[in-house]
């Protein structure tokens, strides 16, 4: 009897884990489909998921019949609000990694630069990094962002944008952090400018190594755009290509747009005009944008601090997120204290 007990008990077990690896199975199968299937699927689901777990509320906003999409954190308050502008082919969500990092009082507005993700494309907008400084001028003044200086913060292509606006309105900018910027001068070009010239001399520009179509692509971007070596898997390079592919005309349209004559120096042109505290953070390896334009825009800005990150490429919002996000800070505390220092004097 005990004999039959034990073996009916054991089948009890047995089926217990059946239904119970049945049940765990379902979802793993799902994540193993969608992963090998529809990576880019998984992608979105990865970025909703950082935005819900960091607190960040997606929303939009319209001007006249034009619809900026904006992530936030927080309200505003005594602190500075901060506005954070990516970079070319990126969207809002690039900048939850520093996201992470920031202290949850302040508040923060995580825009998509027009054309990108959820804010409006259309053929008549003015893509030039002076219609864009016009663009995030509107989205600020329908947010009343600029009911009192904010903190500006933007990343190459943003940073380009970032820069100009600091200097086109003055007042609405309390302070500023340019990360690797475009729209410098340099007096040698880089590797991956002489490229760039080379590709436009041949009208090749199905070819801009910043707008890949294959994974492969995809992996050289990512080791022309980073220090650190990371060996991404096939499935979410495929992912991140699939995500891209749809937008790549639209890409195209702007590179050419912001490297045109009209606004590829647009920053050096304004940079002198550019009164907030400012601060510069660059990568030393940065490939794409060459590191000694921080000397450039401290030479021309009268109040400007420099840092340089050693062993950082440059993507330095993604490679050095933790560090990104002290220095804002830092640079944050130190105007703030000055100031109520300035108060007590």
């Amino acid at each position: 009897v005990s004999t039959s007990l034990q073996s009916r008990m054991d089948l009890d077990v047995v089926n217990m884990f059946v239904i119970a690896g049945g049940t765990l199975a379902i979802p793993i199968l799902a994540f193993v489909a969608s992963f090998l299937l529809w990576p880019s699927a998984l992608i979105r689901i990865y970025y909703w998921y950082w935005r819900r777990t960091l607190g960040m509320q997606v929303r939009y906003v319209h001007h006249e019949d034009y619809q900026f999409c904006y992530s936030f954190r927080g309200r505003p308050g005594h602190k500075p609000s901060i506005l954070m502008l990516h970079g070319f082919s990126a969207h809002k969500d690039m900048w939850l990694s520093v996201v992470k990092f920031l202290p949850k009082n302040l508040h923060l507005v995580c825009v998509d630069m027009p054309g990108h993700e959820g804010t409006t494309r259309s053929s008549m907008d003015d893509l030039s990094i002076y219609g864009q400084v016009k663009r995030i001028h509107q989205f600020v003044e329908c947010l009343k962002l600029n009911k009192k200086p904010f903190h500006l913060v933007g990343t190459s292509m943003g940073g380009h944008v970032a820069g100009v606006y600091a200097a086109y309105y003055p007042s609405d900018v309390c302070s500023l952090s340019l990360v690797c910027p475009a729209g410098l001068e340099y007096p040698t070009d880089n590797q991956f400018v002489q490229r760039l010239k080379e590709l436009q001399a041949s009208s090749t520009i199905e070819k801009i190594p910043l707008i890949p179509s294959t994974p492969e692509e995809m992996s050289e971007m990512l080791q022309l755009c980073s220090y650190v070596r990371f060996k991404v898997p096939q499935q979410i390079l495929q992912g991140l290509v699939d995500v891209r592919i749809p937008h790549n005309d639209f890409y195209r349209k702007l590179f050419l747009e912001i490297v045109s004559e009209k606004s590829r120096y647009a920053l050096h042109q304004n940079m002198d005009k550019i009164k907030a505290p400012t601060q510069i953070i660059w990568g030393k390896q940065d490939q794409v944008l060459d590191v000694s334009g921080a000397d450039t825009l401290a030479k021309s800005i009268a109040n400007c601090q420099v840092e340089l990150l050693e062993n950082c490429g440059h993507s330095v919002v993604m490679e050095r997120p933790r560090k990104t996000a002290k220095l804002i800070v830092d640079f944050l505390a130190a105007l703030h204290n000055t100031d109520n220092n300035k108060k007590l004097d």
